[in-house]
């Protein structure tokens, strides 16, 4: 490894939801096997709508009562239950909670591709259906706005560090991380919960099915994964270290060999970054968008970049389905999941190794994150 590395960032807890179910270990053996676990037919997500000629697979048996309560829920999107019901998992996580003193200091940043899909589109049909505009109820325009699952987090546990809201597609989530990465390490917060989170429901799954982007066969899917996110050196017990997330882009126009190889340049900025090289890798998380031929523009990008290393890929979304925006935290939750799997003893066989996660979108962004695997103490 190389010695020059920027400061790492310290993942200390985390919450994942997905059609795998609740945690990365379930979502790990999801992604292992290939098979999801019985749930509901995504009756609930598609509210009496019909539903595309697509597979639909919603997070299973998603009761966000049991998790937040029933206070204040009725005029809550799906999107913003979601995102709240992984930052509750990853806070209930920590080995300690969040003290009075440390929460002004505790922020949010998320990524979303539009927020609530649903929301938007069925308060702006009520403007049309119902006798008047000023009808349409207040209450749930809050809901509408991109950075309403943040706000809701923050309020709720009264964190009022730094709160951000990231749209960037399907590199949502490693561009959430990234900015997160540089916040802490610049000290303009101590703990960040930062992650990704996208809804499924009838406006969304028929948006992409009349995309064009969908390859025959595929499944759209939905899910949250939220990380707390620790600058400083602490001796505190983590699960891994954020050491490096770079983001860039390639126009389409150029092809898709130019998109390759924009991931190809991504991940040897990442790699330089966190000090590792291809050798230290040893797990793959990738993602790329569902549109045909993408994923073979990811591979031919993280090959290069790899330089002949071959280490395990987790291919996340061959299971979950197209989760979009929520995609690079899914990927990241199922590489801490494999972790976690291959060290059922707490004694890793792999023990500092390092991990990657790739993204890349059809608009020809491309991100990259190298997460390190801690060395356990003797």
């Amino acid at each position: 490894m190389n010695r020059t590395a920027a400061p790492a960032v310290r993942i200390t807890g985390y919450g994942v939801l997905s059609a795998a179910g609740i945690g990365g270990k379930a979502l790990y053996e999801a992604v292992r096997s290939g098979e999801l676990p019985l749930g509901d037919d995504a009756a609930e997500v598609l509210a009496g709508q019909p539903a595309p000629p697509v597979r639909l697979l919603p997070v299973p048996d998603f009761n966000p009562r049991e998790h937040l309560g029933r206070k204040g829920l009725s005029v809550l999107s799906r999107t913003s239950t979601l995102g709240m019901t992984a930052s509750e998992l990853a806070l209930d996580a920590l080995p300690e909670p969040v003290g009075e003193s440390e929460r002004a200091d505790t922020g949010v940043v998320l990524g979303s591709s539009t927020g609530s899909a649903q929301a938007f589109s069925e308060f702006f049909r009520d403007t049309y259906e119902l006798e008047r505009p000023y009808l349409v109820s207040p209450a749930l325009f809050p809901g509408l706005l991109l950075n309403h699952c943040a706000s809701q987090v923050a309020m709720r546990h009264s964190f009022t560090g730094l709160n951000a809201s990231l749209a960037g597609g399907h590199v949502s989530a490693l561009s959430a991380l990234r900015y997160a990465r540089n916040a802490l390490t610049t000290g303009r917060a101590s703990r960040l919960l930062t992650g990704a989170v996208e809804e499924l429901s009838a406006q969304s799954a028929w948006a992409w099915y009349r995309s064009g982007d969908l390859p025959e066969g595929a499944s759209v899917g939905e899910g949250s994964a939220v990380f707390v996110l620790e600058g400083g050196t602490g001796s505190s017990a983590h699960l891994a270290e954020l050491a490096a997330c770079e983001v860039s882009f390639s126009p389409l126009g150029e092809g898709p060999l130019a998109v390759s190889a924009a991931l190809a340049r991504c991940i040897g900025d990442a790699l330089s970054a966190s000090g590792c090289t291809p050798a230290d890798i040893s797990v793959v998380s990738c993602g790329s968008s569902s549109r045909p031929g993408w994923a073979a523009v990811e591979s031919r990008g993280r090959g290069r970049a790899l330089a002949g290393y071959d280490p395990d890929v987790l291919r996340v979304q061959e299971v979950l389905g197209e989760s979009h925006s929520a995609s690079g935290a899914l990927q990241l939750a199922a590489l801490l999941g494999y972790w976690e799997a291959d060290a059922p003893s707490g004694e890793p066989r792999t023990s500092g190794s390092c991990g990657l996660i790739t993204s890349v979108g059809h608009d020809g962004s491309v991100a990259a994150a190298v997460v390190r695997r801690p060395v356990p103490s003797a």
